[in-house]
């Protein structure tokens, strides 16, 4: 008979535990290893009790799991604590579950892999079933397969929260989800934002009023200290906040202190808080501080649109309000009479384009002392006050101090009124969904999710008096200087990240408000000339991929009425086919890859670069088709079908990335070769060099704009789907960082997800687990949606919820279309992969009637779809287009514990639509100028044929390609030079046989290039037969100058 194994138990340092504060009651676990089928080894964590138990009573307990590389068991995650009743049985012995339907045997808890390595896991077992007995013992087992170590804290038998189900979702948002992270592991790395939705400005918390970077953490390694109320306008910590300022109420040194007795260094000013005492909605913000003596302090603040009101209560002693910016320059002023006035200017490396904000308030008692900038460190000012209750009103605008004075009207009215109306606008956002069958935690996510949603692109406009009327002005942030400009202006988006999700929620749920964002953010284009690819606020140069292109051509697709969509276009073609003047705008790599079909290994992350353009020409084509469909104008009409055309043929050369040795796709060099497939160097798991944050194996599957291309590319539809079956068998080990510098917090997180190498905690791979249904298996899909769904979005208690980064709403909207039952794969495309629903019943208001999602057998066995019912009719495919949920839409699920035939085309159901039909095979353009013989004027110009924009030249006559072998020429394109003037306006395109008869393929007259360095598409008019020579002839110049071209491309028809 086997003595199970000791399990040690000893009593660890003080330190951050799960809820934040210190603490000294970790217990430090390390228990042997138990051989298979053995019985558990046990340990009494307290065998002293005799605790009666409520119908709300809970066990509850956090461990942290400390797990070694190199033990795919995960042996330190076999631990579960039960309870023993006062009849000698246990809580485990009756069957009992946790709040997540997992038994309490450690072999149970390992396999539903809801603990995370490193990180603190709460776990919350329901004791309702028992009620009316008593604990008299809590007891640890463990059978780890190998020895294994681990931290328990917060171990308690409790009295839960009593969830009120009538709370609306605006009291449940919990706006701390996500700040129990740092650099090296994120849970969200988000901020407890107090703002309006899309609002000018954040306001946070701060534990840190020294950085730019990670303001506000769950559990700091010194201690859950305040050090500031901070105006904020952070994006993201990676990316840094600008223009900050901390507003710190504190306790006077002493009974003769005078405001400039007061510390203002954020370390020497930091009051003790805890979570417990700590209130984090979306319209109140609200702490008790606890100075080492005296009173404590009660802080609350509300946030306007650009204005905030901060009500703080003081010490009878006395105390004062510290005004500093955290970083850069500035000037900070209190008046004798409480006015404050100012100025802020500084940002993070990639706050491109920030310019100064200027400051305005008023405290509403006059202090009793002030010390200013004069005093104490540059950028600081002190009021000192006697009263007990002092409110400050502060504003903030980046068009001057007089403007920052107006913002301050918008809280003119009391703290309550000013809280009143944000809670009002969130609950206008929040209030059109409602769900059954959820969770109390379920319920956090969705409102929090919602909020996250919600909480970005920000405003950065401001409304200015102009003869009476407010009308918007914005200081422009991607113009030198940030001079003011009429209209409005959003910021603080990354598009890599959001047009995933973030955008095609606002699609459905607010087009109208999706509208005025989307031309927000054209204004970027009509003012700057480009669309940014990470708004921070301006150009910011980081990313792959101008995906503004996909996500605002997604929104015109799904039937968002855009102001200027002639604008909107213009901003994706330059993006797609003109050559950027500066790194920080435009693609990477396009003077080449333009021509050659990819881009080369001389731009960093190569691969994905070139994987984000072919499923942004695909959207802009999309986008392109529908535009030539509603044109009144011959010639736009035409312009548009060739644009069309081109970008849509582009979409498709994924294939040129494609390498058959290795099956991936891989980097080429600048001559066009891959590696040796057998180079050593080589493994589809390794991180970076070609690939933005992942490997090959995520980058395999890139292409969702055309999954059926895809599987054509990995020999057919059952061969895909063995290799997606292989991506989930192969572990991610987190130990492969290729070109990055060390290991990287995506690397650790996608190696907790536990799905081989789905990296679920990175945006990379939010669409993968809907490819299956893509491709005919929508039970693999369902059972991987519900999984995710499960583990990867828990931790709310504990200032978690997420695990990886919350993007701007990204990663919240993924849960919220998953939880609805469908997902936008293939942006760009007006259709959803549907997967399955999350809740009984949801309903969501939009504005084309009520979308209903039923599915009254939901449950966590029951993940899989039986059967659909759409608006009453039997639906017997896997995806849904966006016109029907639109409009209003019934979705009736039929759910069951294991998979079946719906969805399949075994089954009779379609595959949705794809770049590439289905059964055919994705091609790339062959350029036919590739391997002729260009001359021009009877001498050889190969700066017209070598594959680069960035070269041009004068045309001294006709240009003549003599062909390699005759072939029909389908379209062509050029490309236009430095001189404006000397673009081609009217010309003829040639083709002769070997008879020498020169025959006309095409005409052009009137035809203009917007910009420099642009590739212009043009489709044949007349192809006829092959030809052997082309010869172009140039009539006439935009400027009357002589021609010029950077690049003449013929590609077969």
């Amino acid at each position: 008979m086997h003595t199970p194994a000791p399990v040690q138990i000893t009593l660890s340092a003080p330190a951050p535990g799960p809820f934040g504060e210190i603490d000294s009651g970790i217990l430090k676990v390390r228990a042997a290893a138990v051989p298979e089928g053995a019985p558990p080894a046990r340990a009494v964590l307290d065998g002293d009790l005799d605790l009666p138990l409520g119908p709300r009573a809970e066990l509850r307990y956090a461990v942290r799991p400390h797990v070694s590389p190199g033990d795919p068991a995960y042996s330190a995650t076999w631990v579960a604590v039960d309870v023993e009743l006062d009849d000698g049985t246990t809580l485990a012995a009756s069957g009992a579950t946790d709040a997540r339907g997992v038994a309490l045997t450690p072999a149970a808890q390992a396999a539903a892999r809801h603990l995370v390595a490193g990180q603190w896991n709460l776990v919350r077992v329901p004791l309702g079933p028992v009620a009316g007995r008593r604990v008299r013992a809590i007891h640890l087992a463990c059978s780890p397969p190998a020895d294994a170590e681990l931290d328990l804290a917060a171990v308690e038998v409790v009295d839960s929260f009593a969830a009120d189900d009538a709370r609306s979702l605006v009291d449940r948002v919990e706006t701390r989800r996500g700040t129990h992270s740092d650099g090296s592991f994120s849970r969200g790395n988000t901020v407890p934002a107090v703002a309006r939705p899309n609002g000018f400005q954040l306001v946070v918390p701060m534990t840190d009023a020294t950085t730019d970077r990670w303001l506000y953490e769950w559990g700091p390694a010194g201690g859950l200290a305040l050090q500031g109320i901070g105006v904020s306008h952070i994006p993201s910590p990676w990316m840094g906040d600008r223009n900050q300022l901390a507003i710190m109420p504190v306790p006077l040194p002493g009974p003769d202190a005078r405001a400039s007795d007061v510390p203002r260094e954020p370390g020497a000013r930091a009051l003790p808080f805890s979570h417990a005492e700590e209130e984090a909605r979306a319209h109140l913000y609200r702490v008790r501080l606890h100075p080492d003596s005296g009173d404590a302090l009660d802080v609350a603040v509300t946030s306007a649109e650009r204005a905030l009101v901060l009500r703080t209560t003081l010490p009878a002693a006395g105390g004062a309000v510290v005004l500093d910016l955290v970083r850069g320059d500035g000037e900070l002023r209190i008046a004798a009479d409480g006015t404050v006035s100012g100025w802020v200017d500084g940002g993070s490396r990639l706050s491109a384009g920030r310019s100064r904000m200027f400051v305005a308030g008023s405290f509403d008692t006059a202090p009793d002392d002030v010390a200013g900038t004069d005093d104490a460190q540059p950028g600081s000012a002190v009021a000192s006050f006697s009263a007990p209750v002092v409110e400050l009103r502060l504003a903030t605008s980046f068009l001057g101090a007089e403007q920052a004075a107006a913002n301050l009207t918008e809280v003119s009215g009391s703290f309550d009124d000013v809280a009143s109306a944000t809670r009002a606008a969130w609950a206008q956002r929040l209030g059109g969904w409602s769900v059954e069958g959820a969770s109390d935690d379920e319920l956090t996510t969705l409102a929090s999710n919602l909020y996250r949603l919600h909480l970005y692109p920000n405003a950065h406009h401001e409304p200015v008096e102009t003869g009476g009327s407010p009308a918007p002005w914005h200081a422009s942030p991607v113009l030198d200087g940030a001079p003011a400009v009429p209209g409005e202006l959003y910021v603080n988006n990354g598009f890599w990240d959001t047009y995933r999700t973030a955008w095609p929620a606002y699609a459905l749920l607010e087009p109208t408000r999706a509208a005025r964002l989307v031309d927000g953010f054209v204004q970027q284009y009509r003012e700057g000339g480009w669309v940014a690819r990470w708004s921070s606020p301006g150009y910011a140069d980081l990313m792959t991929g101008t995906s503004s292109d996909a996500a605002f051509a997604d929104a015109v697709l799904k039937g968002v009425t855009v102001p200027d969509l002639p604008a909107l276009y213009a901003a994706a073609l330059r993006n797609a086919t003109v050559v950027p003047p500066s790194p920080g705008v435009g693609r990477k790599g396009l003077a080449t890859s333009a021509f050659r079909g990819y881009v080369d290994r001389r731009t960093p992350e190569s691969v994905s670069w070139a994987l984000e353009s072919y499923l942004n020409d695909d959207a802009i084509a999309r986008l392109a088709d529908h535009l030539a469909e509603h044109a009144s104008d011959a010639l736009e009409r035409r312009r548009l079908a060739d644009e069309a055309a081109y970008l849509r043929t582009r979409a498709a050369e994924y294939v040129t990335l494609f390498d058959a040795g290795t099956g991936f796709f891989r980097g080429r060099s600048v001559g066009g070769a891959f590696d040796p497939a057998d180079d050593p160097a080589f493994d589809p798991r390794t991180w970076g060099g070609d690939y933005t944050e992942t490997n090959a194996w995520t980058h395999l599957f890139g292409v969702p704009h055309d999954v059926a291309g895809l599987a054509a590319l990995l020999g057919g539809r059952t061969a895909f789907l063995e290799r997606l079956g292989e991506f989930l068998g192969t572990p991610e080990t987190g130990d492969t960082p290729g070109h990055y510098s060390g290991v990287i917090h995506e690397m650790v997180e996608a190696r907790e997800v536990r799905l081989g190498q789905l990296g679920m905690s990175n945006q990379p791979a939010h669409h993968i687990p809907y490819l299956w249904a893509a491709a005919g298996d929508p039970a693999t899909t369902q059972r991987l949606v519900r999984e995710i769904l499960d583990r990867l979005f828990v931790g709310s208690e504990i200032g978690q919820g997420y695990l990886g980064d919350e993007d701007n709403g990204e990663m919240s909207a993924w849960w919220l279309f998953s939880a609805l039952g469908f997902y936008p794969m293939q942006v760009g495309a007006p259709v959803y992969v549907i997967g399955s629903p999350l809740f009984r019943s949801a309903r969501v208001r939009l504005p084309g009637g009520d979308l209903v999602v039923d599915a009254p057998e939901n449950s966590r066995e029951n993940v899989y779809v039986q059967s659909l019912r759409v608006n009453g009719v039997e639906q017997a495919d896997a995806w849904i287009a966006h016109d029907v949920l639109a409009a209003g839409a019934h979705l009736e699920f039929e759910m069951g514990p294991t998979p079946s035939a719906w969805g399949t085309p075994e089954a009779g159901a379609t595959l949705p639509p794809s770049l590439t039909p289905w059964g055919s095979t994705p091609a790339a353009r062959v350029d036919l100028t590739r391997d002729a013989v260009v001359t021009c004027g009877g001498e050889k110009v190969p700066w017209l044929v070598d594959d680069d924009a960035t070269s041009d030249g004068e045309l001294r006559g006709a240009v003549e390609v003599a062909l390699a072998a005759p072939a029909v020429v389908g379209a062509y394109t050029l490309t236009s030079a430095s001189d404006e003037a000397a673009d081609p306006a009217s010309w003829v395109l040639e083709g002769a046989t070997d008879d020498g008869i020169w025959r006309v393929l095409d005409a052009r007259d009137g035809e203009g290039f917007p910009w420099r360095r642009q590739v212009r598409p043009f489709g044949v008019a007349t192809p006829g037969g092959p030809v052997a020579r082309v010869r172009l002839r140039v009539l006439a110049t935009a400027g009357g100058a002589a021609p010029r071209l950077a690049e003449l491309e013929l590609t077969a028809g």
